[in-house]
């Protein structure tokens, strides 16, 4: 076969031709650029080849260990020796864990468990196996599953790399009855492993370790950092007791110095205490179960769960393995989701509720908080820093496990059940909603527009100097493009009263036309497409007539604003025009009142005994432009409302939103008999 590119020996184009003589094809190629290299074998020889032995990589290449050398990476030396303790807790040898920091960056981590074996290793008989589970990578008691079912530590992993990566390290192991000592530095032993004489009343492991300065500079452990990992170690496991002390010295929160963290109600107590004063949309379900079983009928292990839905703030899902935190995920919170999906939609269809099948489960997570422990035979991670769960197996398991365990708790209470599938099939909802408007984007000024028929757009390209004014109706959209400045102001009529958008469908969302027109004469786009660059207007003014139509026109486009566009109001975009609903004239001389008391109040600045005309405007397409500008669209004169939203007001607004302008009437009964004697106080 002919390896020559262009087959008939030609030159390829833009090159020279090659000599006849020359070699052709790749294997030629090849061999020409390998003789145009220097000829050195002295220069890369066995010599070369380093091997490093012992926990010497640990020390040279920290970062594929514990992720790096900053402070997470610290901490994660903490929580190596914490989950080792843990482990034996869980495994039913420990009922307590003692841990405490030292002024000078030193940990002590005890347990009553076990105790490390120090008996010579069988296959290093000059050894302990102390010493080799402290100085030899991938050594332990956890690979077998023997000694261990479950565990979260690896005690050939964690522990050698926490001896590696610290300047002095001691351990104590208590067995038997006799206690035995030997310290480390920077992973070698620097005594031998010692019998320190009987004991009677000492059980379990004791590591003391200081992390080396040479390799974390002068990082140090945060109080309250290991002080909330603990806690979360107490909940994950109700039958540990966690004694925390730490030297008052290094505290510079409300982290106390000494703590005995046991909680019997396990991950429900911890939930519970996360979401304290959250509104929910049902009460918190937990509980525990074993997974199923394996082929042969071994155990494959438990699992435990606590879970309820939030009202109005945005949600969350805390997942462990074994006690170690998946900050990152993985395949239980994959099993999670799916029986958290099936579940909801199985009750939809029971309840003929074809909407339910929209239901995704980002719209069951969404506001939902969670917390989910797994206890599994071999866990397999993605990195040594056991962020993601990556065990396969685990979706089917906790899929399995939860499934009809949440049939039987919605069928337990049909009403909260129905109150729950509600709730998603709104979020639901509002997500498809925000995917058909999304779409619309600010184009530039300089580009041919699709605006609005009706959008009387301005000049000024600068949307700092710009406003656009909302006005009811053709009629007012008339005296309002007469009246305006036509460099800065634009005006687009609304056909009478918009939809409610907080509670509509989603179909009717997706047909209405105004609200189409409004966001793309907007041009900021809505949803993960919000740009507030693309904004074409610095100013949305919302101007409707002075009378009670023209506030309830008001409040549906503030409810339009602040659920689907809720950055324009946060960011002070959005402004109520306050035009007035009377003209007193007298002679030459004419004011403006804007309500009934105003009128009052200004009827008594004109002269006794001569007729005050008294005009009241049915609307803004009956004022003349002329006035229209006077009172309302003249920068120099009017006066305009700034509509504000802050983060703290959020829970009561999304509160009287849903109250006032949501799908429940018996809110708004409620509301109204609340206040229907403070009506007359109200100047319309």
């Amino acid at each position: 076969m002919n390896d020559d590119l262009f087959g008939s020996g030609a030159p390829a184009p833009g090159r020279p031709a090659a000599p006849s003589a020359a070699p052709k094809g790749r294997a030629a190629a090849r061999d020409a650029a390998a003789a145009a290299l220097p000829a050195d074998p002295a220069s890369y020889s066995a010599k070369d080849i380093e091997v490093l032995e012992g926990l010497e990589p640990v020390r040279r290449r920290p970062g594929m260990y514990i992720g790096g050398t900053d402070e997470t990476a610290l901490h994660h030396l903490a929580a190596e020796i914490i989950d080792n303790a843990m482990d034996e807790a869980v495994a039913g040898h420990a009922s307590f864990i003692e841990v405490t920091l030292e002024a000078n960056n030193t940990l002590a981590v005890r347990d009553n468990g076990r105790g490390i074996p120090v008996d010579p290793h069988p296959k290093f008989k000059h050894l302990s196996a102390l010493e080799v589970i402290l100085t030899t990578l991938h050594s332990g008691g956890k690979f077998s599953g023997k000694a261990y079912e479950t565990s979260g530590g690896l005690h050939g992993v964690g522990s050698s790399v926490v001896n590696a990566l610290s300047e002095t390290l001691d351990v104590e192991v208590a067995r038997e009855r006799v206690l035995w000592k030997q310290s480390y530095a920077r992973g070698a032993p620097t005594s031998k492993l010692i019998n320190a004489g009987p004991v009677q009343n000492r059980r379990g492991t004791m590591i003391r370790f200081k992390p080396d300065p040479e390799i974390f500079a002068d990082l140090r452990f945060g109080p309250a950092r290991l002080y909330r990992l603990c806690r979360s170690k107490a909940y994950l496991f109700r039958g540990v007791q966690i004694r925390w002390t730490c030297d008052p010295a290094i505290i510079k929160d409300d982290t106390p110095a000494e703590a005995v963290l046991h909680f019997p109600g396990g991950l429900r107590d911890s939930l519970e205490a996360d979401i304290n004063g959250a509104g929910r949309v049902l009460p918190l379900w937990a509980g525990e179960a074993e997974l199923p079983a394996g082929p042969g009928g071994e155990r494959t292990g438990r699992l435990e769960w606590a879970v309820s839905w939030l009202e109005e703030t945005d949600g969350f899902l805390h997942s462990y393995c074994n006690t170690v935190p998946t900050t990152q995920g993985g395949t239980h919170e994959t099993g999670f989701r799916n029986a958290m999906l099936k579940g909801v939609r199985a009750w939809g269809e029971h309840r003929n509720n074809k909407r339910a099948a929209q239901v995704t489960a980002d719209d069951i997570t969404a506001q939902m908080a969670a917390k989910l422990s797994v206890f599994i035979r071999d866990p397999q991670f993605q990195g040594q820093t056991k962020e993601k769960l990556t065990s396969q197996e685990a979706t089917r398991l906790v899929e399995t496990a939860l499934r009809d365990r949440f049939d039987h708790f919605l069928a337990g209470d049909p009403a909260q059940a129905d109150a729950l599938l509600t709730f998603l099939i709104e979020r639901a909802e509002d997500r498809l909603r925000r995917r058909e408007l999304k779409d619309t984007v600010r184009k530039s000024a300089t580009r041919r527009l699709r605006l609005p028929g009706k959008l009387t757009d301005c000049t000024v390209e600068d949307a700092a100097r710009t406003e656009l004014f909302l006005v009811e109706g053709d009629s007012a959209g008339g005296s309002a493009k007469q009246a305006r400045d036509r460099a800065t102001q634009a005006v687009l009529p609304l056909r009478g009263k918009i939809l409610n958008v907080a509670s509509a469908s989603t179909e009717k969302l997706r047909q209405n036309q105004e609200l189409k027109d409004l966001i793309e004469a907007l041009g900021c786009g809505v949803g993960d497409r919000f740009d507030r660059t693309r904004l074409r207007y610095g100013r949305v003014i919302i101007m409707t007539d002075a009378d009670v139509d023209g506030a309830h026109i008001a409040s549906l486009l503030m409810t339009f604003f602040y659920r689907e566009l809720p950055e324009l109001v946060r960011q002070g975009h959005v402004y109520l025009a306050q035009p007035p609903l009377y003209r007193l004239t007298q002679g030459a001389k004419s004011v403006y009142a804007m309500n009934d008391a105003d009128r009052d109040r200004k009827m008594k600045q004109f002269k006794a005994g001569s007729k005050v005309d008294v005009s009241r405007f049915k609307g803004l397409g009956e004022m003349p432009p002329s006035a229209l500008k006077e009172t309302t669209m003249d920068p120099a004169k009017r006066t305009l409302l700034k509509v504000v939203a802050t983060a703290e007001q959020r829970p009561r607004n999304n509160e009287l939103v849903e109250q006032l302008m949501g799908r429940k009437p018996e809110l708004r009964f409620q509301f109204i008999q609340e206040h229907a004697r403070s009506v007359a106080d109200i100047d319309i």
